[in-house]
């Protein structure tokens, strides 16, 4: 069995950067919403959808092929959790964009993003913990999310495929802290 774990580092842009980030966040966005204004609302298939609006929306909001691909993908996974919760998709916010290997690839050398944005790939540097350095080590992560906090700040939401803890790990590491926790 395999989990997805999700770490979450900060960027740290240049100002021309930044820039990039909200052209492609609010674009984003924006061909998310025209994919869900466009196409009939109870159409969840990813792929429908991609193959309704997927060159208007290249033509229209400049994104690069798998950012539009990834934008089609969101409405449809929307739809199907709006559909499951039996309310409407709402509007999408600049806030967030979807990665996957075509598009996004981490570098361990310089401890760096690459991410492609509306005026090609940009490089960009990223803070890691050592919790976040520990689990990004010798890794080749291949999908993110591209995020704006409400701290007005950047960060990468990288998704890394690991596998869970054994028993035998959770009661050699686990187990010890939380007797001697209870021994004090």
């Amino acid at each position: 069995m395999e989990q997805v774990l999700t770490l979450v580092c900060k960027l740290n842009p240049s100002q021309r950067q930044a820039e990039e980030i909200e052209l492609v966040l609010k674009a984003f966005a924006d061909a998310c919403n025209y994919a869900n204004e466009k196409v009939k609302s109870q159409i969840t298939s990813k792929m429908t959808i991609q193959n309704l609006v997927y060159n208007e929306i290249r033509a229209f909001f400049g994104l690069s092929a798998n950012l539009a691909v990834r934008a089609c993908a969101r409405v449809g996974a929307n739809r199907k959790t709006a559909k499951q919760k039996d309310k409407p998709v709402k509007t999408f916010k600049p806030t967030s964009a979807d990665y996957d290997a075509r598009i996004f690839s981490f570098r361990e050398k310089d401890w760096t993003v690459s991410l492609t944005l509306t005026n090609g790939r940009e490089h960009i540097k990223i803070d890691a913990g050592n919790y976040q350095r520990g689990k990004l080590k010798g890794r080749k992560p291949t999908s993110a999310q591209l995020c704006k906090h409400r701290d007005g700040n950047y960060y990468i939401h990288i998704q890394i495929k690991d596998e869970p803890p054994t028993l035998r790990d959770l009661q050699e590491n686990k187990i010890p802290a939380i007797l001697e926790e209870k021994k004090r």
